[in-house]
């Protein structure tokens, strides 16, 4: 018996760990809450008619061993011990973890109250419960409605009991009962859940209960068997459904329903019955609306976990095995096809693989679609997989258990994209386009134009355009040729792009940043409002400052109101984009609606931050000595390896090493001539162009240590302004340092890496204690981070208006 780790048991296991700390967060931060809950259940729990609290307790101490007992001894006797194996690992491991907590979380007084019989308090986790939730889950009780119930009411008397007898508290049992199941997913995902491959002996009697007459059951391949049966009646295709094939992509197919608007919900989040009756539904309703695909004939389940679906056989097979693929970008089809299509060639078929498909089948291929259509049947999973041909040059549409019935107008047009897609790959866009429109019309043609996009289509689909990646964009141009009506605008179908998710772990790490630090009104309130003025004063001079730098590695001319407009809205850009990405994309747009040339465009940003990163590196190799030589002036002659120069050192050895595993790894020296190829042919030239302009290149200077200084005297104030007397010195390379590392962290703005880097780097070299490190660097955070981001929008809504980004 194999097993799989099933991916909706360690997203249950995310959603318990979730829940978990959320009620440990309200017992450490919402205390009062949670001891007025307390009190509140326990005066209503004073008014039920209840017995006797001993007999009580006793009659649900019973309950709690008698109903997992029973329903062990019930499972062996139907011959899934190791399943109870599961249960009992898992029922360990909550009474552990249960105990663990009760360590812990001892001293948390909002998870337990006095004891109602002598000194001390009750537990933090009413722990009688989790192991029992914890054995019953992992055991598994879907289906089982009986047991279910009987889980049900034992676990609702006791915890009730828990309450009237003062034992428990609402936190503790509802944490016990997350944590039973929490640790029952963890350990069913951990150990993986057992899946037998049924036999063929009971594939036969299973069918034989439905009216089919089994012959012999031959397995084609995993989840799939070939049943002849008694007489003349036809052969069936027996595709299982199991624990493993709801398991099997489970993950991809959650990511893809998480991103795309329109991606059909993963099996492995249906129950093992909805997925048997949708499959079987649109089989019925496919095969009623005169299309031909694979006809359900029964249906049956084999339990709990396992079903069967036996269909009509179809004597047909893919356009994957018959057909070769159109020759990819060096002339040669593709290896894997060509081979599929050497082995079909005995076939009746086969022969036409040379040619690929003819008009004739392009044409029935569109009208199966057509039928599906005409009932609003979405087939969702169109890929050279799905589509088969007969010997008699008939086409079948196979794959339904992702579709819709009563589809949106949406999804009918992804359908037809993702078959024109599917077809031009055997017959080349412009016989692909022409089948369609014949069939189907121009307009749905033209509607599935703005659906051609990789993300639209199915992965089997994806991956064979990936091979052809002129394809795709010859298929569009196609379209639009045939039909000049057709809008080229892509339909947005992302709901979640990877970039807005990168946004959200950021917006993360920052709530958690900043929970280390004070509550930032008290550090205002308590600030020295000149120094704290000052702050504000610096960091407020620094745009129009990055604006004449900006403008000074650009020989043309460029409006200073503009200029000092985008480098404000890059304070709001930067919270989307990690590190400087945002901003380099910001100027880069800007210049280019300025009437710059893409690539010169691109050039003074080259010139800008490669005079950036110089002089920020020198900078800090300034600063850095000079914070060793204050050190030896006070006699101290620091051990930290901030002071004495020791980054300068750090980083030319770190430069030097890097250096020479260039020179010495040739793979390592082409890769380092590619990227320095655009820094040759653009950066160059560019800063030739600027040499002939010293001013404006002086400017651009000039305005980078400016920028940086602004910075540092920003920093400078806020530690000014929480009482401490750091040197001028030591907060200068702690700016230098910490940006440095903000620039490396790939979330946006540095988020994370510079709240945890700067307030221990001014402990060691500014000589202040911690707590009042973080409260410069939050103040600091605040007024160059934080706050711009609301003039940052507006004046990046202001630039949108004006058409200049």
């Amino acid at each position: 018996m194999d097993r799989v780790r099933h991916p909706a048991a360690l997203i249950r296991l995310a959603a318990g760990a979730c829940w978990i700390a959320l009620v440990l967060l309200l017992a450490c931060y919402a205390r009062s809450s949670a001891l007025g809950l307390d009190s509140d259940v326990t005066r209503g729990v004073e008014l039920l008619p209840w017995p006797p609290a001993k007999l009580t307790a006793a009659l649900c101490g019973a309950a709690l061993l008698t109903v997992p007992l029973g329903f062990a001894v019930d499972r062996v006797l139907r011959g899934d011990g190791r399943r109870v194996a599961d249960a009992v690992l898992a029922a360990v491991l909550a009474y552990g973890l249960s105990l663990g907590l009760d360590l812990l979380a001892g001293d948390l007084t909002a998870l337990t109250h006095p004891l109602p019989s002598g000194p001390g308090r009750t537990d933090p986790v009413y722990g009688h419960l989790a192991p029992v939730l914890a054995f019953m889950t992992a055991l598994g009780t879907a289906g089982r409605r009986r047991w279910r119930t009987a889980l049900a009411v034992t676990l609702g008397l006791s915890g009730l009991s828990g309450l009237v007898t003062g034992y428990a508290t609402p936190l503790s049992l509802v944490l016990a009962l997350l944590i039973g199941w929490t640790t029952a997913h963890a350990a069913r995902y951990a150990v993986g859940e057992p899946v037998g491959e049924p036999t063929e002996g009971q594939i036969a009697a299973a069918l034989a209960g439905t009216g089919i007459r089994p012959d012999a059951v031959l397995m084609l391949g995993s989840g799939r068997y070939l049943v002849t049966q008694h007489g003349n009646r036809p052969d069936l295709d027996v595709h299982l459904l199991d624990r493993y094939a709801q398991a099997s992509g489970l993950l991809g197919h959650l990511w893809l329903a998480l991103r795309l608007r329109t991606a059909p919900r993963p099996l492995g989040l249906r129950p093992l019955r909805d997925g048997l009756e949708h499959q079987t539904l649109l089989g019925h309703a496919a095969s009623a609306a005169g299309a031909r695909t694979r006809t359900p004939l029964a249906a049956v389940e084999l339990g709990p976990d396992a079903a069967l679906v036996a269909y009509r056989r179809i004597d047909a097979r893919p356009f994957a095995e018959l057909f070769e693929e159109l020759p990819g970008p060096d002339g040669e089809a593709d290896a894997g096809t060509a081979d599929a299509g050497t082995a079909a060639a005995g076939t009746a078929a086969a022969g036409a693989a040379d040619a690929g498909p003819t008009d004739a089948e392009l044409r029935d291929a569109w009208q199966q679609l057509a039928l599906l259509q005409r009932r609003r049947i979405a087939h969702r999973s169109l890929a050279p997989n799905t589509v088969l041909l007969d010997a008699e040059g008939q086409v079948h549409l196979v794959g339904l258990a992702r579709g819709e019935i009563a589809a949106s107008e949406l999804l009918l047009r992804l359908d037809v994209a993702g078959l024109l897609a599917v077809l031009a790959l055997y017959a080349g866009p412009a016989r692909a386009v022409r089948a369609a429109i014949e069939v189907l019309g121009a307009g749905p043609v033209s509607a599935a134009l703005p659906l051609l996009q990789p993300i639209a289509l199915a992965r089997r689909t994806r991956a064979a355009l990936a091979r052809h990646k002129e394809l795709t964009a010859e298929l569009r141009a196609e379209v639009q040729r045939r039909t000049p009506q057709a809008t080229a605008v892509p339909v947005r179908l992302e709901r979640l792009r990877p970039r807005t998710l990168l946004v959200v772990v950021a917006c993360v790490v920052v709530g958690y940043a900043l929970l280390q630090f004070s509550n930032p009104v008290d550090v205002i309130a308590a600030a020295d409002p000149l120094w704290l003025a000052g702050a504000v004063l610096w960091a407020a001079v620094s745009y129009p400052v990055a604006s004449f730098a900006f403008s000074g590695f650009v020989p043309e001319k460029l409006s200073f109101r503009s200029t000092l407009a985008t480098q404000v809205a890059g304070s709001f850009v930067k919270v989307a984009a990690p590190g400087g990405v945002g901003g380099l994309a910001l100027n880069t747009r800007y210049l280019q609606c300025a009437g710059i040339p893409t690539a010169q465009a691109m050039s003074s940003i080259g010139v800008s931050q490669l005079f950036g990163l110089l002089l920020h590196m020198l900078q800090l190799a300034v600063f850095s000595a000079l914070v060793g030589v204050d050190a030896a002036e006070a006699g101290g002659g620091s051990s930290s390896p901030l002071a004495g120069g020791w980054v300068v050192w750090l980083a030319g050895a770190a430069t030097a090493v890097i250096a020479v595993s260039v020179a010495a790894a040739p793979s390592l020296r082409r890769r380092a001539q590619t990227l320095l190829r655009p820094l040759r042919a653009e950066v160059l030239p560019r800063l030739l162009d600027l040499a002939q302009r010293p001013g404006r290149l002086a400017t651009g200077v000039a305005g980078q240590l400016l920028v940086s200084m602004c910075f540092v005297l920003c920093l400078y104030c806020c530690t000014r302004a929480v009482g401490q007397h750091p040197g001028f010195n030591a907060v200068a390379m702690t700016f230098l340092a910490g940006n440095a590392m903000g620039n490396v962290v790939p979330l946006p703005g540095g988020a994370g890496g510079v709240e945890v880097l700067m307030p221990h780097l001014l402990e060691l070299t500014g000589g202040i204690d911690l707590e009042s490190a973080k409260d410069s660097v939050m103040l600091f955070r605040l007024l160059t981070f934080v706050l711009p981001v609301l003039p940052g929008w507006a004046a990046f809504t202001w630039l949108k208006r004006r058409g200049q980004v």
